[in-house]
C-alpha cells in the first residue's frame, strides 16, 4: 500500500525535505541517499567553505585547476544559463557580493565586483578564471541538488516523490502536491497543485529580510525587481535559475523570455 513518507534536515543554508509516495520496504535509504547526494553538492559548491572546489577555483585566478564531474556541470549550466539569458542571470557578481559583506572573504586577492560568464573557460574536467571574478553558484545550486536527490532516490527504485529545498522542489510520478506562495508582505498564494515537475521561488524585499537573506544581482550589479518570483520547468535548476533571471528582466520582456528559456512564470492568478 503507498504511503506518504517524510524526512526533514537543514542543509543548504535551509530546511530541506524529502518525501517518497510508495509502498518500498527500504524507503529509509533511498531518503539517507538524497540528503547525502545534497550535502555532497554542498560541499563541493558551497562559496562560504573555503575548503570547496568552488572555493578553490575562486583563489586560482588564471590557473587551471582539476575539478570533479559534479562542478563541471554545474559550472557548464551556469554559463549556458548567462549566455542564453544575455547575461541576465550571472555566475560572475560573487565580488560585489563579498564587498557587500553577504559572502565572505576567504584571500587577500584583488578581484573584480561582476564579470562575464566568458570569463569562466572549461576544458574537459578543468576550469579557469581568465578575469579575477569570483563565481558563486548561488543561483542554481540548491536546484541541481533537488534534481540530483531525485536522480538518486530513483536509482534506489523510488518511482513517486519528491525533494524540497527551501521552496526549490521537484516532484515526480503519482504525487500530486498543492503548494503555496508566501508573498513579500507574509500573505499566501495558492499556485495550485502540481505533479512531475519543478517549481522554484525567488523573494526580493525592498528591506533585508531575514526569512530571505540572500541577494540577486544582474550585470554590473543591477538590483532584481521587488516581488516573489515563481518559475515552474522540467529539472529544478532551471527554474531555480529561471527565477533570478524574472526578478531582473523588464517587465516587456519577462514572460516571453522565461517561456523561451524553458520556464513558465506564475502569477498570483496561477500560471500564465
Amino acid at each position: 500500500m503507498r504511503k506518504l513518507y517524510r524526512r526533514l534536515r537543514p542543509l543548504l543554508g535551509t530546511f530541506v525535505e524529502v518525501g517518497t509516495y510508495d509502498d518500498l520496504a527500504h524507503f529509509e535509504e533511498a531518503v539517507a541517499a538524497a540528503f547525502a547526494t545534497i550535502e555532497r553538492v554542498h560541499k563541493t559548491l558551497s562559496f562560504h567553505d573555503p575548503e570547496s572546489e568552488l572555493s578553490k577555483l575562486n583563489a586560482s585566478q588564471g590557473q587551471w585547476i582539476k575539478l570533479s564531474p559534479l562542478s563541471i556541470v554545474a559550472l557548464r549550466l551556469a554559463r549556458s544559463m548567462s549566455c542564453a539569458s544575455e547575461e541576465l542571470f550571472n555566475c560572475t557578481v560573487g565580488g560585489a557580493l563579498v564587498s557587500e559583506g553577504k559572502l565572505p572573504r576567504h584571500f587577500d586577492s584583488e578581484f573584480l565586483t561582476s564579470g562575464s560568464y566568458k570569463d569562466l573557460e572549461l576544458r574537459g574536467t578543468s576550469a579557469r578564471l581568465q578575469r579575477p571574478v569570483l563565481i558563486t553558484l548561488d543561483g542554481i545550486a540548491k536546484g541541481y541538488a533537488v534534481d540530483l536527490a531525485v536522480k538518486a532516490m530513483k536509482s534506489l527504485g523510488v518511482t513517486s516523490g519528491y525533494v524540497n529545498a527551501g521552496g526549490d522542489l521537484r516532484v515526480f510520478g503519482e504525487l500530486i502536491l498543492p503548494l503555496h506562495r508566501r508573498e513579500i508582505d507574509e500573505s499566501l498564494t495558492t499556485l495550485g497543485n502540481f505533479q512531475e515537475i519543478a517549481v522554484a521561488t525567488s523573494t526580493v524585499s525592498e528591506q533585508y529580510n531575514p526569512q530571505y537573506p540572500g541577494k540577486i544581482l544582474g550585470s554590473n550589479n543591477v538590483p532584481a525587481h521587488i516581488g516573489a518570483w515563481t518559475v515552474t520547468s522540467g529539472s529544478a535548476w532551471r527554474a531555480d535559475a529561471l527565477t533570478k533571471v524574472a526578478s531582473l528582466a523588464s517587465d516587456d520582456q519577462r514572460q516571453d523570455l522565461i517561456t523561451r528559456l524553458g520556464g513558465k512564470l506564475l502569477t498570483s492568478k496561477g500560471l500564465d
